[in-house]
């Protein structure tokens, strides 16, 4: 059976010893395209555009740190336990998605003490943004043929060919699909319904969408974490799961608080 066969160079331009990797302009159009979301948010609510620059800055460290934290911390302790200056070798790879999110949050945290803004209420307007942000991110993985899916005899079978020759679940296209038709789904709810007025509860919906889909799509991925190999859930999956709790008791909670009142 034919399957595609995925050989791109995560190099997209060399000049005079300079190295411009895809990784880094995808990472680059998600961090516009978040802001842009914003922007256009910020522009239709009234609220102060100027401010989103602080924001982004807070949050482009926070998901940085955050993320490479976290992926230290959960996937593999033992050797950075071992060699702790590789916490900052960035550039060797190694970002954890759950971990992003809570540096983002707590980037939030910080910038909502500034602009006084109710914080889900900004939580629920960044989870729009953070959702096509994570599109571009597992495009991003895609083209450096990371963060793979288990063998497969699918035709969609992808072989990535720089890392062996046995066709794959490209679960780095699942996911990013997945969050792409998330996006869609969030910016329709806030556009079109009145969801947007219960602080939390698109921020609950995302957490719902987003760690469902990242629990579904982890069974067909290769367990990232070196010490989990026996478990029967992944190290993704676990901690999916306190997000999903949290997703869930934001979207009851308004109603909650309807019927109290």
């Amino acid at each position: 059976m034919d399957h595609i066969i995925w050989n791109v160079d995560p190099v997209a331009i060399s000049f005079m010893g300079l190295k411009v990797h895809w990784y880094g302009i995808l990472f680059a159009l998600a961090i516009a395209s978040g802001f842009q979301v914003m922007k256009r948010i910020y522009v239709k609510e009234k609220l102060p555009v100027e401010s989103l620059d602080n924001l982004l800055m807070y949050c482009v460290v926070g998901i940085i740190v955050g993320a490479r934290l976290a992926h230290c911390l959960f996937y593999d302790p033992a050797y950075y336990f071992s060699h702790p200056l590789k916490i900052f070798a960035i550039w060797e790879g190694g970002l954890a998605s759950h971990g992003g999110g809570v540096g983002a949050i707590l980037a939030l945290y910080y910038y909502q003490r500034q602009v006084k803004f109710p914080f889900l209420f900004l939580l629920d307007r960044l989870a729009i943004a953070t959702a096509i942000f994570g599109f571009f991110v597992r495009m991003a993985n895609f083209v450096n043929s990371e963060i793979l899916g288990l063998p497969t005899d699918a035709p969609w079978g992808v072989i990535f060919e720089r890392v062996d020759m046995l066709p794959r679940h490209p679960a780095q296209l699942y996911e990013g699909i997945a969050y792409l038709l998330i996006f869609v789904l969030l910016w329709a709810v806030y556009k079109l319904t009145e969801m947007k007025k219960k602080h939390g509860a698109i921020f609950g919906l995302f957490l719902v969408l987003v760690f469902s889909a990242r629990f579904a799509i982890e069974m067909v991925k290769v367990k990232q974490a070196v010490y989990a190999d026996a478990w029967t859930f992944s190290a993704g999956q676990l901690l999916s799961i306190p997000f999903l709790i949290v997703g869930v008791a934001l979207l009851i909670l308004p109603y909650v608080r309807k019927r109290k009142a």
